[in-house]
């Protein structure tokens, strides 16, 4: 027993015992499941974060198409508003070229009416004159036998216009 006192000799059989022990005890087999439940596990995790990834660009491209309608939709809202307020300026402004004309035309209806009023108002004034010159100079020139005959001449015309 010479080759126990070998170091060498004595850590190698120890070593074989111990290698003998482990594979007796399948601790190859029970290291390698663990590894292998690990892997799959890790696996599992990739797969996973694979799919949530995949997700995820799913919904940004969604959420990236709904800003892009969104934007659309505000663009097209925003052109409506602007041919609606345009339209309505128009309206707007022909509205009030009709107002100005309505108005104009009261005006100039106005100044018509106060300009007969003022031309029949004249003549009457000139009627009222001319008929007060014509009674001063009629009585002047006329004598008092004529102005009997024309008074029962009147009371006469009178009389047949009222019967």
């Amino acid at each position: 027993m010479d080759f126990l006192n070998n170091t060498d000799i004595v850590v190698a059989i120890a070593f074989v015992i111990f290698v003998g022990i482990l594979l007796y005890l399948k601790v190859p087999g029970i290291v390698a499941g663990l590894l292998d439940k690990r892997a799959e596990a890790i696996k599992s995790e990739i797969d996973e974060a694979r799919s949530l990834r995949e997700e995820a660009q799913t919904l940004l491209a969604s959420y990236e198409r709904k800003q892009k309608e969104v934007a659309e939709q505000a663009d097209n809202i925003v052109k409506s508003a602007r041919t609606e307020s345009e339209a309505a300026a128009a309206q707007a402004k022909v509205d009030l070229q009709t107002s100005i004309e309505r108005r104009l035309q009261a005006a100039i209806d106005q100044i018509a009416s106060a300009e007969a009023g003022a031309m029949r108002e004249v003549k009457d004034k000139a009627v009222t004159v001319a008929i007060a010159a014509a009674g001063e100079v009629i009585a002047k020139k006329m004598k008092a036998a004529d102005a009997g005959s024309l008074i029962d001449e009147a009371i006469k015309d009178v009389g047949e216009k009222l019967h």
